[in-house]
């Protein structure tokens, strides 16, 4: 690569990532300039995310980055830990893949919002909180100013760190998985914002494994595999003309193309609900719901993000009380094997425990042998030696498959498996819901599946309910 840059551009230049002697991302370079976004595209645990916060200066522990990285007349790498994150927010914003781990429990939205436009832009607070609620309005969550984190959906968490993002105006975005977990509109509202970026100047990487967000910013796209850069080019020469086999493979899993799945009909419902209703406040999520799961079936929701979709699924595990109707399971069947696998996955991990040992604990404690997990991790395509790092540690796709694994090992007759797979790109979606409609037939195993994914849905559900948002009661 030509060591001259720019102004206004950011060079990586032989940049690699290592855990010890072992070189998790080998060896890239490339230039990201103003009007000209890259994407990163490639499966979870290929690097992508790495990429990110070696920019960022905020690599997990344990881990180091070699190489240069140029911006603002600066060797980002070369910086002091101090200087470099005094450019957090200021001229470098990071919009992370779990807003989840983004945003402060014990806060309220809108405050979080405004801290950014008073201590980043010296804002008064009056003045700052005028702009929290523009901010929060343009991502469709006004409603939702005055709510905890812990009181809004996952998608409606990822447009809060969005709106934060926003906020802090720096010269260079870098957005991971900016549209995970969102309905198709929220998506559409995402890229616009992410475009209005480009447009405005702003640097942009993003990294993501939806293919229709690398089209629709254009640009230079890169795709990754296992820490190396198989493909990189101009987005309209990648899309139509890709270079290497695994990039003709992520590009062909879009689940549009997969073929219509029906399993084999048995006998018997594993749980059904009757004239179950849910509402929060003035908000009313859902009335006279009547719903059943059959055995060996698949029952898809959607529907757009924050209207019902996960409280429905966590009423029929009884994890929440309806305001009225009832729930009944099928009779003589432990409660741990009706299974939930959750949206944010992080939030459902211990944090200050490695894999290894909260898998090997959850097999004990129900009678499960090290060769069920063993056999579990070679079907999920899972590394023997990530069960040593902490969640933290690992990619939020390999956690998602992860907490699929941990929840099948139990030999569930029940999954709620919300947004199962919306950490994961096309190649390893394919590959998850190939492995869920194996058990699916094995064991007559039925699976509720949210998803934002309609294609997905009506390919492998026996039926879609499609929800509504929510009303006021």
């Amino acid at each position: 690569m030509n060591a001259t840059v720019q102004v206004g551009e950011l060079a990586v230049q032989r940049l690699a990532i290592h855990s010890g002697p072992t070189a998790v991302v080998p060896e890239i370079s490339f230039t990201l300039a103003p009007g000209r976004p890259l994407t990163l595209l490639g499966e979870s645990g290929s690097g992508k995310s790495l990429v990110a916060h070696a920019i960022m200066g905020s690599l997990p522990s344990g881990l180091a980055a070699t190489g240069s990285i140029l911006f603002d007349g600066a060797d980002l790498l070369a910086e002091p830990a101090e200087r470099r994150r005094r450019r957090w927010g200021r001229q470098i914003a990071l919009l992370p893949q779990e807003p989840w781990l983004a945003l402060d429990p014990t806060m309220r939205i809108a405050p979080q919002v405004a801290e950014v436009h008073h201590y980043v832009h010296g804002r008064d607070w009056r003045k700052s909180r005028q702009r929290a609620r523009a901010d929060l309005a343009e991502v469709g969550l006004a409603r939702a100013a005055a709510s905890y984190p812990f009181q809004m959906s996952g998608g409606m968490c990822q447009r809060a760190a969005i709106a934060i993002t926003h906020a802090a105006k720096g010269s260079l975005l870098i957005a991971d998985e900016p549209t995970k977990g969102l309905d198709a509109q929220l998506c559409t509202g995402v890229i616009a914002g992410l475009k209005a970026e480009r447009d405005a100047g702003r640097l942009l990487l993003t990294i993501t494994h939806d293919v229709s967000v690398a089209r629709a910013l254009g640009g230079m796209i890169g795709i990754m595999l296992d820490g190396r850069m198989v493909d990189y080019g101009p987005a309209e020469r990648v899309l139509s003309a890709p270079g290497d086999p695994y990039s003709r493979a992520l590009l062909a899993a879009d689940p549009a193309g997969w073929p219509q799945w029906r399993p084999p009909a048995r006998d018997g419902v594993v749980l059904r609900g009757r004239g179950l209703a849910k509402s929060f406040g003035d908000r009313r999520l859902f009335h006279g719901i009547d719903i059943e799961l059959p055995a060996g079936q698949v029952l898809g929701i959607t529907g757009p993000s924050g209207c019902g979709k996960t409280t429905l699924g966590n009423v029929l595990l009884g994890l929440v009380p309806p305001d009225s109707g009832a729930v009944q399971r099928q009779p003589g069947i432990a409660r741990q094997r009706f299974q939930k696998l959750w949206q944010d996955p992080p939030a459902a991990f211990a944090p200050r425990q490695r894999i290894r040992q909260g898998l090997a604990d959850l097999a004990r404690l129900h009678g499960r042998s090290w060769a069920a997990v063993q056999a579990l991790l070679d079907r999920l395509r899972l590394h023997d030696r990530l069960l040593d790092r902490h969640p933290a540690q690992i990619s939020g796709g390999e956690l998602q498959r992860f907490a699929l694994l941990r929840a099948l090992l139990l030999e569930p007759v029940f999954l709620f498996a919300d947004e199962a797979t919306s950490r994961l790109d096309p190649v390893s979606q394919k590959e998850v819901i190939d492995l869920l409609k194996d058990i699916v037939v094995e064991t007559g195993m039925a699976v509720l599946m949210v998803t934002h994914d309609r294609a997905l849905a009506d390919r492998i559900a026996a039926k879609v309910v499609e929800f509504e948002g929510p009303r006021p009661g």
